[in-house]
């Protein structure tokens, strides 16, 4: 069995957490300033972001299509015809719809395709689930199951300092971001299990008070002193990384993940400012071969 994803993820670990068995990726497209790039692989996070602060204009982003995925899965099936796609939630992009069309194209493929409904970090650590349970020789039922568990366990928020990309994005209401960048409010944003689609967990007046509303909401799930696997991420934002891990990790006994940037893509919409955390219970983890 083989495994497809998409660059809604980002899936950084210790190396001896990581899937010994490629990972297939089908590249979302970023166009800034009348050129486009593929997610991850003609631009970095970075790179992107650096970019942005340099122009006054802002970037469009648009989803692979079914022809892109069945060209992967065609190209897979020659050597193995039962393929795992793993996508990003279907509340958030077309991508799991491209990758379900694409399964039907290509009749030689024995495709399974699986809505996250989430993305980022947290599909990141689904796939990586998925890829060990493959190496380990488990069945797609139990893999599944796997992954449904990780979902299931694991939670994402983010906070940022500047709403302009939001905005113009469409990712929140123009009026009510308008407003809130006006009085310089930010946004807590999070992912829901139900759609996989973004819901606001707060708001606070500084950033460093959404940093502590981003602990704060870690607080609903899991008690003071908890062990849990945490992965802090950013679009470009060192500082408010460090701010971040200083608040977390007094709080819960964490098996900290390796700090990243976010995956291109979803930085487009955010700008430079954001960071966030991935996090669940660690002992979820202890399933996984």
């Amino acid at each position: 069995m083989q495994i497809v994803t998409d660059t809604g993820m980002d899936m950084f670990l210790p190396p001896e957490l990581m899937p010994e068995i490629p990972i297939h990726v089908v590249p979302h497209v970023i166009t800034l300033d009348g050129k486009s790039y593929r997610s991850g692989e003609e631009i970095q996070a970075d790179e992107l972001q650096k970019m942005l602060m340099a122009t006054p204009s802002f970037p469009t982003t648009s989803q692979p299509s079914a022809g892109d995925f069945a060209d992967v899965y065609r190209k897979l099936a020659v050597n193995d015809p039962d393929i795992l796609s793993i996508q990003m939630s279907s509340g958030l992009s077309g991508t799991y719809s491209a990758a379900s069309t694409a399964a039907g194209m290509v009749p030689e493929a024995n495709v399974t395709v699986v809505d996250t409904k989430t993305l980022c970090a947290a599909q990141g650590w689904i796939v990586a689930a998925a890829g060990r349970a493959i190496k380990a020789g488990w069945s797609l039922d139990k893999i599944l199951a796997l992954m449904k568990r990780v979902g299931d366990a694991t939670e994402e928020a983010y906070t940022l300092d500047d709403l302009k990309y939001l905005i113009h994005g469409g990712r929140i209401s123009h009026m009510k971001g308008l407003f809130a960048s006006m009085l310089k409010i930010r946004p807590l944003i999070g992912v829901e299990k139900v759609g996989g689609t973004y819901a606001q967990l707060g708001m606070a007046r500084t950033f460093e008070k959404a940093l502590q509303g981003l602990v704060d909401n870690m607080l609903k799930y899991h008690k003071p002193g908890s062990a849990l696997r945490v992965q802090v991420l950013h679009s470009y934002n060192q500082p408010g990384v460090d701010a971040l891990t200083k608040l977390i990790a007094p709080v819960f006994k964490c098996t900290w993940m390796p700090v990243n940037y976010m995956s291109p893509v979803l930085a487009a919409h955010t700008g430079p400012s954001m960071v966030g955390v991935a996090f669940a219970a660690a002992d979820v983890f202890d399933e996984v071969p």
